[in-house]
């Protein structure tokens, strides 16, 4: 009777699992296949791994590699060290509209990464209003601030939109910090750095490889603020999957670069979760 019941349990998970499954089949399962399939489909027919040879041995699919993997690697560590101290000040240094901060952040996170390209544009573009500052004062033709046409102006706007995905879990974290440990290393003579290392730190490392894995894997997809930049010759393998597809027409290149991409992506996750799991995250 006992085994019966469990297996009429077993079936109707089964058959409350199996819409989601199929949903995630569909809209996601099978464009990947499709994906994959058309990157062992060459443009002269039939089935063959020449378009990965012609992708790998392309100039333009290494710089662009080595390009996103600095970028990536690069805003991940601005944000972990930008995240830590501005989460540090809302959480421990009192001041007026602390909260307001707190919880703009959450808004933050909503919000699309063009919008903070388009306003990185407004202040530091060419005709932006700090450009356009300096050429009311001092007369000259252009203005200094032309670096968000370089991959420092990329850097910087990732920087810009990604910390507070790393500010997010650390403020998460150190509302579990009990104020009292604080307090007595405080009155025993210990110095702001030293608690910070010593007490706040360890609480923080599983937010910080939370945060930052996240940033990385996000930073290495992100086409949006590369391209509304408008950098010259800065190009990641998502904007050169653009290139490829819509500008030169090469679909099973294109999908090599993204099936690159895509194995890049979850071989990091994996990688986050072995080492969560060491850490005891």
């Amino acid at each position: 009777m006992r085994g019966a019941l469990k297996s009429r349990r077993s079936m109707g998970g089964w058959v409350w699992a199996l819409p989601p499954v199929a949903g995630l089949a569909l809209v996601f399962l099978y464009p990947l296949f499709l994906v994959v399939q058309q990157s062992f489909r060459p443009d002269s027919g039939g089935t063959s791994v020449q378009p990965y040879r012609d992708v790998f041995a392309s100039e333009a699919f290494r710089e662009a590699l080595g390009t996103t993997v600095w970028l990536a690697a690069g805003s991940t560590a601005g944000c972990l060290v930008l995240g830590f101290a501005l989460a540090l000040v809302i959480a421990f240094v009192p001041f007026p509209g602390g909260k307001a901060v707190a919880k703009f952040i959450d808004v933050f996170l909503s919000f699309p990464s063009f919008l903070i390209t388009l306003a990185l544009l407004f202040v530091y573009g060419q005709v932006g209003m700090a450009n356009g500052l300096w050429t009311d004062v001092t007369g000259a033709a252009t203005g200094p601030f032309q670096f968000l046409s370089t991959p420092w102006g990329v850097l910087l706007a990732e920087i810009t939109y990604f910390t507070p995905f790393v500010m997010r879990p650390l403020l998460a974290a150190f509302s579990q910090i009990d104020t009292a440990q604080l307090e007595v290393a405080s009155s025993l003579g210990a110095r702001p750095w030293r608690i910070v290392r010593q007490i706040v730190l360890p609480e923080a490392l599983p937010a910080l490889a939370a945060g930052g894995s996240l940033v990385l894997v996000m930073c290495l997809n992100e086409f949006g603020i590369v391209l509304f930049t408008g950098a010259k010759g800065v190009t990641t393998l998502p904007m050169l999957v653009y290139g490829k597809a819509i500008l030169e027409s090469d679909y099973p290149g294109a999908c090599v670069v993204a099936v690159v991409n895509v194995l890049i992506s979850v071989g990091l996750y994996g990688v986050y979760r072995a080492v969560s799991r060491r850490a005891g995250a």
